[in-house]
């Protein structure tokens, strides 16, 4: 058996080449608009389930004093971003959602508490709070600043800023 001379089909291999080519082009360009839609998804999936949790909670706690007028029912984080700080903004929905939580669930020992007597709450768990670092369970730290807390409408609201936490050497 002979093998045919491929000095006669070389434009219809160079034609197949740039076939299997484009097809591949193709491809990776679908894969990166398939990537760039799922991403903008979780994010927005992110974002629903964060306003859902503090929406759930939101009710079971005004449930719970729903007779009480004059006590924090909720706790608001707020995440400030970091364009005017030294470090990096927070980009990732899932970290902010996670450190929110974190903030919330430690700041939830003002929930119940009257209203005219935050202010000798207030300061001493600012202080505790301040700079304190979270661990998430992405392995990541962040050192929390808090920038102001306001009670406003029966709801605890404390803006945040959040910077990667670096360990110092010793």
């Amino acid at each position: 058996m002979r093998v045919p001379p491929f000095e006669r089909y070389t434009r219809l291999v160079q034609a197949c080449a740039y076939v299997v080519l484009g097809a591949i082009l193709g491809a990776v360009a679908y894969h990166a608009v398939f990537f760039m839609s799922f991403n903008a998804l979780r994010d927005s999936n992110t974002g629903l389930e964060d306003k859902l949790i503090e929406y759930e909670d939101r009710i079971e706690k005004l449930n719970k004093f729903k007779d009480q007028h004059t006590v924090i029912k909720t706790v608001q984080p707020i995440l400030l971003d970091n364009k005017s700080s030294d470090g990096p903004a927070l980009t990732d929905e899932q970290l902010k959602l996670e450190l929110k939580d974190k903030l919330r669930k430690d700041l939830s020992v003002f929930v119940g508490t009257s209203i005219y007597k935050i202010n000798a709450n207030g300061e001493l768990g600012r202080e505790l709070m301040d700079n304190k670092v979270y661990l998430l369970t992405s392995g990541k730290e962040f050192n929390v600043e808090i920038r102001t807390m306001l009670v406003v409408d029966n709801v605890l609201q404390v803006w945040f800023r959040a910077n990667p936490y670096t360990r110092p050497i010793k």
